[in-house]
């Protein structure tokens, strides 16, 4: 079957990143926003990371977003419903910062380019554990835009997260192809390529920052930096 839909990640793969530091940055970031209305720095990270958790294990009867509201909010109580505003201002404002522990690497708008010359959809199959908000800046320091997918994956409108099957699922429900006919690339060997490949998915591991905590064996992967990716698009 002709690959007609191709799925791309975006932290590591379009976005040149250290996950790491990413988020040793940005949450230092975060708890300075909030400390002046009372939150424990450490309490505070805490807890994102319960809501998180919440978010990766979400099984699709909610979006990530009330997974994520409804595990905080068991911590704090009817604050957390009453500082949300202040989390999303933060998303807006603060969190254009973050772009210092990001690299924008000029093959993302190649690959984007060669997928729109060669009619093919394109989906950013980030993991769905952010806002909207946060993800449109994150592909913009990529140098991508909304325009460029048919579909971006956000808290808001997912109820599944990496590295769950039914994330990939869910996808090509959204947008009404067979697995078969999509191409997942990823730099995560577990979360991107192994969950892509358990649906049907033909994959891509981007190697340059390779994320592959299990020690798998990635001998049998198509893999490669961005010309072969590039070389590989250019193909189907």
């Amino acid at each position: 079957m002709a690959i007609t839909t191709i799925l791309l990640d975006l932290d590591g793969t379009l976005l040149t990143m250290d996950n790491d530091e990413f988020t040793k940055g940005y949450f230092k970031m975060l708890v300075k926003k909030m400390a002046p209305l009372g939150y424990d720095p450490e309490k505070l990270v805490d807890s994102i990371w319960v809501g998180t958790r919440a978010m990766i294990q979400n099984d699709g009867s909610r979006t990530n977003m009330d997974a994520f509201w409804s595990a905080y909010g068991e911590i704090y109580g009817e604050k957390a419903k009453q500082d949300e505003v202040y989390f999303e201002e933060f998303y807006r404002t603060d969190f254009d910062r973050a772009v210092a522990f990001c690299e924008k690497n000029d093959g993302a708008r190649e690959v984007l380019d060669l997928i729109h010359e060669k009619d093919l959809r394109a989906v950013l199959a980030t993991n769905p554990i952010f806002p909207g908000i946060a993800t449109e800046k994150r592909m913009h320091w990529a140098g991508l835009e909304l325009s460029d997918f048919e579909l971006v994956t956000t808290y808001e409108n997912i109820g599944y997260g990496k590295p769950n099957p039914e994330y990939y699922r869910e996808i090509t429900r959204l947008i009404g192809v067979p697995p078969q006919e999509c191409l997942m690339v990823g730099n995560d060997v577990e979360e991107d390529i192994l969950a892509a490949e358990s649906v049907g998915m033909d994959t891509f591991l981007l190697t340059d920052h390779i994320i592959n905590r299990r020690n798998s064996d990635i001998t049998r992967l198509r893999r490669g930096g961005f010309a072969e990716l590039l070389e590989y698009i250019r193909t189907l």
